[in-house]
């Protein structure tokens, strides 16, 4: 039985309740998968979101950008307002989003989103001035809704836990991409993210550390769009793709 078995449920309503955290500090770590157990084991105080059930849920996001690459752009080289819009399903419950994520005060992610019920080939036309002036809240401006298109596609299991009053924290396995320029697989690796309210690291991060995991540069946009696109610009996203990423097995598939 794995850690994860063992550890005391939560419910969603608890979650939201104590850690929705949609304007949080994330730090996101490449682990192999067979770490977990000694990551999680003795963190005190710890729950998993238990949904029916389930203890993971299969999530699909669709990325939205300009026919330019101007969302990938400006997250690739750190340019200071970047901005993702995407859809979100959670393929277990069928409930879709579309969601824009935007950068705010002292490197804070702020997400923020609408009930969609459209496709995921670009910002249904109703939703288009929602979309403007969540950008231009984030001072992010010239971006055209209707102009929107679908470059990437990315699919994972998630599990969520909270911890005991430090927010919480994500750890997504079965990473896969697809795009207009084939497919790519993650095997036996896991994206852990820490979301917290605040910058002061949390008993997570803390052991994670003590294993000599160290946060990392990845974006499940940017890297699978490097990751697929190989005649992109060098960018951020290079070491992971071709040192963490690379040395654990991401199988990438025939071009479309």
């Amino acid at each position: 039985m794995s850690v994860i078995e063992r550890l005391p449920a939560v419910s969603l309503a608890e979650v939201n309740a104590e850690a929705a955290l949609l304007t949080r500090v994330d730090r996101k770590y490449v682990v192999p998968a067979t770490d977990l157990n000694a990551v999680l084991t003795g963190l005190p105080g710890l729950r998993v979101l238990e949904i029916d059930g389930r203890r993971s849920s299969r999530y699909e996001s669709t990325y939205l950008d300009t026919v330019d690459l101007d969302s990938w752009s400006a997250s690739a080289h750190r340019r200071r307002r970047r901005w993702k819009v995407r859809t979100r399903t959670y393929a277990d419950s069928g409930e879709r989003w579309l969601e824009v994520k935007t950068r705010g005060a002292r490197g804070t992610t702020v997400k923020e989103r609408l009930p969609h019920a459209g496709d995921d080939l670009g910002v249904p036309v109703e939703a288009g001035d929602w979309v403007r002036e969540r950008l231009g809240a984030a001072h992010v401006h010239g971006v055209d809704p209707g102009g929107l298109v679908a470059t990437l596609h990315t699919s994972y299991l998630r599990t969520t836990l909270l911890l005991d009053g430090a927010g919480r924290a994500t750890v997504d396995r079965d990473l896969r991409w697809e795009s207009s320029s084939g497919s790519a697989a993650v095997g036996d690796v896991l994206v852990i993210e820490t979301k917290a309210g605040s910058a002061r690291p949390g008993p997570l991060d803390r052991r994670l550390w003590e294993l000599g995991h160290r946060p990392t540069r990845i974006s499940k946009y940017g890297t699978g769009l490097a990751l697929l696109t190989p005649d992109l610009p060098r960018n951020r996203w290079h070491r992971v793709t071709t040192r963490h990423l690379g040395a654990l097995a991401v199988d990438a598939g025939a071009v479309a």
